[in-house]
Parts: C-alpha cells; structure tokens; sequence
C-alpha cells in the first residue's frame, strides 16, 4: 500500500523580511491575489480523499481559496517558539543574539524556550506517519513552508540542521509517497506541468 501526500505551501502575507515567529496574521490583499494566480493550477488537488491545513490563519485561507475546504490539524502548526514568538529574525537578533547563534548553530538547542527543532520534526513526522491508509490514497495539506520543511527532513531521515539548507516558497507543491516509516519524495513535473519540488 502507498500513501500520497501532497503539501501546498501557504500564500505570504508578508514579505520574507517582515515574518514573524508564529505569525498569526491573515493574508492581505498581495497573499489572496498569489492564491487565484494559481488556483487554477492547483484547483485539482482538491479531488483528494484527504484535505487538510495547518492551523495558522493563512494556511486555512490559502486552502479555501484553492478550494480544498480543509480540516485543520493542530499537529502541523509552526514550531513553538516560545518567547521569539510574534518576532522577527532580526528583532530576536538584536535582543538576543547568542542565542539566535545558538539554535541556528545546534539544532537541539531552543534558548527561546520553546520546540527544539529535533521535537517539531518528529511531531510532523508522527502526524505524516499516522495518516489513513488506502490503497493509492491521496492526501492534500496546506501548511506554513516551515512545516513543510519539517517533514522533508522527517521523509528523508535526514539530520536536524538539514533543515535550514531547504527553500520552500509560498504556493509551491512537495509531493511524499510512501506509508509510515518509509516515505520518498517525489518529483512530478515535465514540460507541460508544473515541478513539484
């Protein structure tokens, strides 16, 4: 049996350098008119068995404006990161920035007080790995690019640190096939349609 599960990163409501740590922000005006550039792209995605989102406010709305009408999973919000959230990099760099060093330098490390990296990969990776199976099932899920890395790191058994040399845009598709334990990252794409990266 093999499982099918393809995340959507969710539309930017911001521009990279105004992200903030557990950014509960709706998308604005620029996030909505990214999702109905490409709603048409990735409208057939939403046939899938499963539809899922991450529980942020523009993963949701990424989802229902690509018609997908997902059910949020709690287990796919962002890492907690504990007193950095509503920060952005550089503000928790300019109060703090041995620490910022350290959790970039050591994965294991949360000197925020929240997720170590290590804790939010397997907590991705127990969510993938306890999805339903069926034969050729199918499975969508919109989740913040951060998450999406997660389980990158998570199919491909790959070390923690992995996680920062992965670039996940906004509206981009990755697609895992495999079941629990055993996961392979798939390219589709060709001349006709889109990479799935």
């Amino acid at each position: 049996m093999s499982l099918r599960v393809t995340f959507v990163a969710s539309a930017r409501s911001y521009p990279l350098l105004a992200e903030r740590f557990g950014d509960d922000r709706p998308l604005d005006q620029a996030g909505w008119e990214q999702v109905l550039s490409v709603a048409h792209a990735l409208l057939p995605l939403a046939a899938a068995e499963l539809r899922y989102c991450s529980p942020t406010p523009r993963s949701r709305a990424t989802g229902d404006g690509l018609g997908y009408a997902p059910l949020v999973q709690p287990a796919l919000r962002e890492c907690d990161m504990g007193r950095w959230r509503g920060l952005t990099l550089g503000e928790a760099m300019a109060r703090e920035p041995e620490a910022v060093d350290a959790w970039l330098a050591e994965p294991r490390c949360a000197p925020h007080g929240g997720e170590p990296l290590p804790v939010f990969i397997r907590r991705v990776g127990g969510w993938l790995d306890t999805r339903p199976m069926e034969d050729e099932g199918t499975i969508v899920a919109v989740a913040e690019p951060s998450v999406i890395r997660a389980a990158l790191v998570y199919a491909l058994q790959a070390p923690p640190g992995t996680y920062w040399n992965l670039d996940v845009r906004p509206l981009s598709t990755t697609t895992l096939t495999g079941r629990a334990g055993r996961w392979n990252l798939r390219f589709d794409g060709g001349p006709d349609q889109p990479s799935r990266v």
